[in-house]
């Protein structure tokens, strides 16, 4: 019997692997209710974090500020978490208080000179900063900066750089494999300290005098959208989460020629032990019944419509299992590649406007 590898880096034997791989603690496999359920399945993800959260104070201070037509442009820097701090980019509309809010999550991409530039027009850093962050706006986004969008609109915004990004780096791509080894060895890991960043993010978003608490969403494109449900899955002060190309099944990635087995990137969303017990979207339905949009593109080569529509399905069994099918929307954008267009942006403002902006939103 073979028991090498095979494809470069899988087992031979990878495929009797994936098959024992029958998530146990998956809700359709649950006896109990739906609490009950949705309070297991967050601990034994936060168990997998490998690390306590943090709820230190802030102690944020605005390192500059600049006004702009519709909203004023802030660089603060506040305690992201118990071994440091971090400048944010935080967008506050003009006019009176407390307004609704979205945590912007940047993507990957293989791009580390900039991180939350990638979300909101940078204005500072100097033009090889700006002409990065305009070149990555125009190929991935359309031309725009999505955090700046949401800012004219009417949403306070923050994003902030992920471990190994902008003001946090730049980490070397063929560097992240040992980052997250050396992380592994010090007791903790790379995927469990951004999943924990990005709630601290949340709470500190949160927390601002200048925003309604009770209206705070997350929004994020490829790594951006797995930070943005998982964080609607982990954190109470998120109250929607929309996640654009960045959903499937584990079954349906771990196959030869995915993506994610070239390692590297995949460290930064991957949770040792974690899939012996839930898939993906076993995961991400722990926010249900939150509001949750999660976009795809029909010809996205990452996410394969196969590995999409399975994971829409589960989703789709819890939302309606709570009563709540109407605050879940799936949807499969034709032609469209690996990329947050302009049509997919306008239908996730539009999205977020109902279930975060408006005032009573239901």
């Amino acid at each position: 019997m073979n028991s090498g590898i095979t494809g470069r880096v899988l087992p031979s034997f990878h495929e009797r692997l994936r098959e024992g791989l029958t998530f146990p603690l998956a809700w359709e496999r649950y006896a109990g209710d739906f609490p009950a359920w949705r309070a297991e399945a967050r601990a034994r993800v936060r168990e997998t974090l490998l690390q306590p959260p943090f709820s230190g104070p802030f102690d944020p201070v605005t390192v500059d500020e600049h006004a702009e037509g519709a909203y004023t442009s802030r660089t603060v820097e506040f305690a992201l978490g118990r071994h440091g701090r971090a400048l944010g980019s935080l967008l506050v509309p003009h006019g009176t208080g407390p307004f609704p809010a979205v945590l912007v999550l940047h993507d990957h991409g293989g791009e580390f000179t900039i991180g939350r530039e990638k979300a909101v027009r940078p204005r500072s850093g100097g033009p090889e900063r700006g002409g990065r962050a305009r070149a990555w706006a125009d190929r991935h986004y359309g031309g725009r900066f999505i955090g700046d969008e949401l800012a004219a609109r009417g949403y306070a915004v923050l994003a902030v750089d992920t471990l190994g990004w902008g003001d946090r780096g730049p980490l070397a791509y063929e560097d992240q494999q040992a980052l997250a080894a050396n992380l592994l060895q010090l007791g903790t890991s790379l995927a469990g300290l951004t999943a924990h960043e990005d709630i601290r993010a949340a709470a500190f978003l949160a927390s601002l005098p200048e925003v309604d608490s009770r209206r705070v969403g997350a929004l994020g494109f490829s790594m951006g959208a797995y930070r943005a449900w998982q964080l609607s899955a982990l954190s109470d002060d998120v109250r929607a989460a929309a996640a654009v190309c960045w959903m499937t099944c584990l079954h349906h990635m771990l196959v030869p020629g995915d993506n994610t087995l070239r390692g590297q990137s995949a460290y930064f969303m991957l949770h040792p032990g974690l899939n012996r017990y839930l898939d993906i979207p076993d995961v991400a339905s722990v926010a249900a019944p939150k509001p949750a949009l999660f976009q795809a593109g029909g010809a996205d080569r990452l996410f394969p419509l196969a590995g999409v529509t399975a994971a829409y399905r589960k989703l789709r069994a819890v939302w309606d299992s709570q009563g709540a099918g109407d605050r879940l929307t799936t949807e499969i954008w034709p032609g469209q590649g690996h990329a947050f267009g302009r049509g997919m942006q306008d239908a996730a403002y539009e999205w977020l406007d109902r279930w975060v902006g408006e005032a009573d939103a239901p």
